[in-house]
């Protein structure tokens, strides 16, 4: 048979409330109001230790003092101390109820790993390490395929993330890899390195988005830093098994896949390139164009053809991409800006004329005083321009562009205006 109260006494403990002090307080609940020596007789407590209890307990409502010297200590009636824990559970249940979202919300939005068992249909990773972990994490469960879309300039990254030690170690477990990216001199070591252990294609078109696609459940995008929103230190990437999510990333790899080339092919077009090249020597400038004369001349003779027309506008590009790739490897920068406030201080320091930034979305360039707009020959600035421009582009920062000619009408009054944009 329990004890009376028992059930009380275990309930003041189970809130909280130690067990000789819930005995202290069952005390004064069956004797009514009592001093603190006698509280303390009638529940077995230390007298030295019941007061220091007593006055805790009065702290909290459990006990009220009455009266003069001695005090008597009354206890809150139990069914008033029952309603208490009522109406406090009440409320905490209802506050926890509409918490209950953004607590979740909270943890999933914090949460860096992923599983399969993962519920969670989107995911946003911030920050350099938590993509790489994430990244890495999947390349390493991976079973099937994983299709790769970068940029030419973002191989490297990959490599020095430690990426591609997780896609040949994929490779050797049996996972297909297949690249897409740009191939281009400047990274021509790291896409070898790439080809080495992956499927690897060169587009010509730009790759606008970097994504990974691993076994057709998952797709892992990039949506800012070195191609989206931000700095590459505000790095974020978006993780998803939705399958509508998953299809339009893969969607997006095969129609790169579909227009690119082989590596291989690309390898032998960077490294033997078909053109035959004329040096013009500073001093010696008629000799090559003596060289092209005599070339004319044989191929008139063995062909019968009378009349040879040299094309002066494709010369002029010719010329002005060479000039374009030559300038790239002495500006500097990584994003457009950059590139185009570097190419500013160029043309000031080689009086080749004044170029000023406009506005760098879209990329806006003035150019006055130009080298190449000569009195006698202004249409040579704006053939030459544009393409000297797209050279120092494509060589900086990859991907192909588009540079506006100038309108002729506005050139004496406002100089050249050249407006570059991702073709």
């Amino acid at each position: 048979m329990s004890r009376t109260g028992s059930g009380l006494l275990e309930l003041l403990t189970e809130h909280g409330v130690p067990e000789k002090g819930a005995r202290l307080y069952l005390a004064a609940c069956r004797a009514g109001p009592q001093t603190a020596s006698e509280l303390a007789r009638l529940s077995a407590v230390n007298r030295v230790e019941a007061y220091r209890i007593i006055k805790q307990l009065a702290s909290e409502g459990l006990l009220t003092a009455a009266g003069a010297r001695p005090r008597r200590f009354a206890a809150l009636p139990p069914d008033e101390l029952v309603d208490r824990w009522i109406h406090r559970a009440t409320d905490r249940l209802r506050q926890l109820q509409e918490d209950r979202p953004k607590l979740l919300a909270d943890w999933e939005e914090q949460r860096t790993e992923l599983d399969d068992r993962d519920p969670r249909k989107f995911a946003v990773f911030d920050g350099r390490e938590a993509i790489r972990g994430v990244l890495l994490k999947r390349i390493g469960t991976a079973k099937g395929q994983i299709l790769v879309s970068a940029s030419g300039a973002l191989l490297s990254t990959l490599i020095e993330g430690g990426v591609d030690r997780g896609l040949r170690e994929a490779v050797g477990r049996g996972v297909k890899v297949r690249v897409v990216t740009e191939v281009y001199p400047s990274n021509l070591p790291q896409a070898k390195h790439f080809a080495g252990f992956s499927e690897l294609r060169h587009t010509s078109g730009p790759v606008s988005s970097r994504a990974i696609v691993i076994d057709r459940v998952g797709a892992l995008v990039y949506v800012s830093g070195e191609e989206g929103l931000g700095s590459g230190d505000e790095q974020v990437a978006l993780w998803s098994s939705a399958p509508a999510f998953v299809r339009r990333v893969r969607d997006h790899h095969r129609r790169l896949w579909t227009a690119a080339i082989r590596a291989e092919t690309r390898f032998v077009e960077l490294e033997n390139p078909p053109a035959a090249v004329l040096p013009v020597v500073g001093g010696r400038e008629a000799v090559p164009f003596q060289r092209l004369k005599e070339i004319a001349k044989l191929g008139m003779r063995a062909s019968g053809v009378r009349e040879f027309e040299l094309r002066l506008p494709e010369l002029i590009e010719t010329i002005a991409r060479q000039l374009g790739r030559e300038i790239a490897d002495e500006v500097e920068g990584e994003t457009v800006g950059e590139v185009a406030r570097s190419l500013s201080r160029y043309y000031a320091t080689h009086t080749m004329g004044h170029l000023g930034v406009v506005k760098d979305q879209p990329l806006t360039l003035r150019v006055t005083g130009c080298f190449a707009c000569t009195t006698d020959s202004p249409e040579i600035g704006r053939v030459m321009c544009p393409q000297l421009f797209r050279a120092v582009l494509e060589s900086r920062l990859g991907g192909r562009w588009e540079v506006s000619k100038p309108d002729p009408t506005k050139h004496a009054t406002r100089g050249c205006m050249f407006t570059a944009t991702v073709a």
